[in-house]
């Protein structure tokens, strides 16, 4: 392939088909998580961030960085997923001003079932058809864009 500035027409066709098996993916497994579960995506990315954190609660600016979402977007979400039941805000520190988010136990148990029916989906959509080499050779290619792009800490 050259390695110019420009793409040769060989690698304009494999970034125009690499993009579409990509949002040909995310599409399916975006609809599986509502099909299966009844939850959007952004519910799933919220419900996993707080099952993940120590007493599966976080304030809010860990959450937008967890999530690197604006602070806008995560309010807003989580005040319709409030408003399903999965979260809940609570008060904390001295003045009670600081504002927690917390999995409730009807959010606990939408993450165990989404967890299981996306893993199941993932696994259909992805994984079964690579073999071993090829899943070790897009690891390999992931951690290099990865590294390549993404700000060292």
């Amino acid at each position: 392939m050259a390695q110019t500035g420009t793409l040769g027409p060989e690698e304009w066709e494999l970034w125009q088909l690499w993009t579409h098996a990509y949002h040909l993916l995310v599409r399916e497994l975006d609809r599986g998580l509502q099909r299966d579960c009844g939850i959007s995506k952004a519910e799933f990315s919220v419900l996993m961030a707080l099952s993940k954190a120590p007493g599966r609660e976080l304030n809010v600016a860990e959450l937008v960085a967890e999530l690197d979402w604006e602070k806008s977007r995560v309010s807003h979400q989580l005040t319709r997923m409030e408003n399903r039941g999965f979260v809940q805000r609570i008060q904390h520190g001295a003045t009670g001003r600081r504002i927690r988010v917390g999995l409730t136990s009807t959010g606990q148990r939408t993450t165990q079932n989404a967890v299981r029916a996306h893993g199941a989906n993932i696994r259909r959509c992805f994984f079964d058809s690579l073999t071993p080499e090829q899943a070790a050779t897009l690891r390999a290619w992931s951690e290099q864009v990865v590294e390549g792009i993404e700000p060292r800490q």
